[in-house]
């Protein structure tokens, strides 16, 4: 642990790359302290108004506050990502090593399950769950869970196939241990690195499919404050009013792309051929 924390230090690059999503997180948390006004109350008497210095980014067709409603909706983007996050991975990884660990006939079912998922254009068939179940943040994050599990589960099978052959993981089981035992305290723990930067490099691609589907009108409903749910109400007013689509395009582009060079740089630091060479 503590070498992890040296190389942790040495990666300047990352501890950048991590202060910035930090920033982002903390920005999402304190949003009621930072928004200047509430950002469902309308105010007619300034509709469509520039930056200003009561509304420093303008206000949308409602005479909302831009800023207020793009730091709620922070909270929002980012807390479904996070709970999307957590669903698939922990779904993903337990189907993975049941998979893995059982093989048979239950090996074939699961995969072949995750297969025929996969098999299918990801958005696409999240919108036809959601097309079923009606438009909603929850629904939006059950209809892509469902599509997004599949490859968690194919990686820990894999993972957990390439780890029963190694010598520790057959003196764990030849000692006497369970198998629920030697899950926990061998193959998990050797496991868990891959997979962890594979969930932080999919952030950013979930990010841009739950503001997809919230632009499309499947996600966030009005007035709840979400980034894609402000791009749909603001692109009426591109050439009035480009603000609108411009503040919330660039915290969704500043956002995706922090998560995505965080996870490319988190995989080098995990890299154990890398940090000893």
């Amino acid at each position: 642990m503590r070498a992890f924390r040296l190389v942790i230090l040495q990666n300047r690059w990352f501890t950048f790359l991590l202060s910035l999503t930090v920033f982002w997180i903390v920005l999402a948390m304190v949003a009621p302290l930072l928004a200047p006004h509430d950002p469902l109350a309308t105010n007619f008497a300034r509709v469509l108004q520039p930056s200003s210095a009561e509304y420093p980014l303008g206000t949308d067709q409602l005479g909302r506050c831009v800023l207020s409603r793009l730091l709620y909706g922070a909270r929002t983007s980012l807390l479904l990502t996070f709970m999307m996050i957590g669903i698939v991975f922990v779904l993903g990884v337990a189907i993975g090593v049941i998979a893995g660990f059982a093989r048979g006939l239950t090996d074939t079912v699961l995969m072949r399950l995750s297969d025929t998922l996969m098999a299918f254009p990801g958005l696409i068939f999240a919108i036809a769950v959601v097309g079923m179940l009606g438009p909603g943040l929850f629904n939006t994050v059950l209809a892509l869970s469902v599509v997004w599990w599949a490859k968690y589960a194919r990686m820990a099978r894999s993972l957990v196939i390439s780890l029963q052959q190694k010598e520790y993981v057959a003196a764990a089981a030849f000692s006497g241990a369970r198998k629920i035992q030697i899950i926990g305290r061998t193959i998990l723990p050797n496991m868990i690195s891959p997979l962890i930067v594979m969930a932080m490099m999919d952030v950013g691609g979930m990010m841009l499919s739950i503001s997809g589907l919230s632009f499309l009108g499947l996600g966030a409903q009005p007035p709840n404050p979400e980034w894609g749910a402000m791009l749909n109400e603001g692109r009426r007013y591109l050439q009035t009013a480009p603000w609108l689509l411009i503040y919330p395009g660039l915290a969704i582009f500043s956002t995706v792309i922090i998560f995505n060079l965080l996870g490319d740089s988190l995989r080098d630091v995990l890299d154990p051929k890398k940090n000893t060479a």
